[in-house]
């Protein structure tokens, strides 16, 4: 159920080529949050809280905060694009699956002439885009658990 989710995060990141990971913070797996069980506890819409964590599994995470409901990855780089890199940050803003209970916010590095990295804009529709892929796999997962 990944393909459309993660397949259009990573086409909105510039074309990066995702891969499923269990999401690491300080070196240690973290289990995944259930959907729907735990939406009261974790202080945030459980679906969009999965939904954002398997959109980017692809990136490596830098922390997750279940009850702030803030996600933020760390700078992955393309191996095909190595001179350009993404950091992304999630913030799920309502208890209720809802369009706009969500908002992405991207970040495009890219390296100068002596190395260094420096900030770059990056296109307009990248962080609709990617906010559009949570919400498809947050429709899923909602689905196939009144479905199952």
């Amino acid at each position: 159920m990944r393909r459309v989710s993660a397949g259009a995060a990573a086409l909105a990141l510039a074309g990066l080529a995702g891969c499923s990971h269990v999401p690491i913070v300080g070196g240690k797996k973290q289990p995944a949050p259930a959907a729907a069980s735990s939406a009261g506890a974790i202080g945030v819409n459980g679906y969009l809280w999965r939904a954002t964590l398997d959109t980017l599994a692809f990136m490596p995470l830098a922390s997750a905060d279940p009850y702030g409901g803030t996600v933020i990855t760390d700078w992955y780089s393309n191996p095909e694009k190595p001179d350009e890199r993404f950091k992304a940050t999630v913030y799920i803003l309502d208890s209720r699956l809802r369009a706009d209970g969500l908002k992405v916010s991207v970040f495009k590095q890219t390296r100068d002439a002596t190395g260094a990295w420096v900030d770059s804009p990056t296109a307009a529709q990248t962080e609709t885009d990617i906010e559009n892929a949570i919400l498809t796999r947050a429709r899923q997962l909602r689905l196939s658990n009144v479905r199952g």
